[in-house]
């Protein structure tokens, strides 16, 4: 039997560590359309960044993974030139990887101010009839307070303040967001979501993909939220910079989501 799109992805990113050539055939050599602007496009691409890694150095290390059509989403712990989070999203097309998009963050020295980590918590996808309920609450969520700044809107997206927190600068709770958003207007640090590019969800877990600024820099956001009886519950993210157009190692944009 043919492995699902999940465990191709599962089995492509951990190849990253093991070698193994054969999941390089989940890909379609013809046409794979990559948008992490470090890497020059299609498979000679991706295979010139793992001939620069050094041997023995990759871990990898899937946590999360949800599939919404034709979009599969791999949240996983890497050491891939040093220790980051990722957030890899892979488009099939005729049963094969045709595109990729992915949002790297280094991975903090210590947990967040509630103990958690960029990736512990929840990993079962539950909740599969609400799917399309769920990813309605998430995208307007996003798109009243992050998007639109109306923070008196933030209270009805939540259950209270048992909210759990895996940003590593926020505490849990809509108290630990609060406090958080505090220190960072006191420092002048101004965090601002412009656009949403891309919401994918499967269940209980729902992924938002958007653009913005953060510290005065272009920045993309992934945003994983899980979802519990109506009310979002759990949140992870990783931050990008979004480097200028000059240093592009391929043409097609940090999005470009169909």
């Amino acid at each position: 039997m043919n492995p699902t799109p999940k465990d191709q992805v599962a089995k492509l990113l951990k190849s990253i560590e093991t070698g193994d050539a054969a999941p390089i055939t989940y890909v379609n050599p013809n046409k794979y359309i990559q948008h992490n602007l470090a890497v020059g496009d299609g498979l000679s691409g991706f295979g010139a960044v793992l001939q620069q890694l050094p041997a023995g150095s990759a871990k990898v290390k899937t946590v999360r993974l949800l599939q919404d059509g034709e979009y599969v989403v791999a949240h996983t712990v890497y050491n891939f030139f040093g220790p980051k989070i990722g957030i890899d999203v892979f488009r099939f097309e005729n049963g094969k990887i045709v595109e990729h998009w992915d949002n790297l963050q280094t991975t903090p020295d210590q947990p967040n101010p509630s103990g958690r980590t960029m990736t512990d918590g929840a990993t079962e996808v539950a909740d599969l009839e609400k799917t399309d309920s769920n990813k309605a609450l998430v995208t307007a969520f996003v798109n009243d307070v992050l998007v639109s700044g109306k923070l008196d809107k933030l209270p009805g997206y939540f259950d209270g303040d048992n909210y759990l927190q895996h940003n590593p600068a926020i505490a849990d709770g809509l108290s630990g967001l609060g406090a958080a958003l505090k220190a960072m207007a006191d420092q002048g640090i101004t965090m601002k979501y412009t656009r949403v590019h891309k919401v994918l969800g499967q269940g209980n877990f729902v992924l938002v993909i958007s653009e913005g600024e953060f510290a005065g820099k272009s920045t993309s956001f992934y945003d994983l939220f899980r979802v519990h009886q109506g009310k979002i519950a759990e949140h992870w993210d990783t931050m990008e910079t979004i480097p200028a157009h000059a240093d592009w190692k391929n043409p097609n944009g940090k999005f470009g989501f169909k």
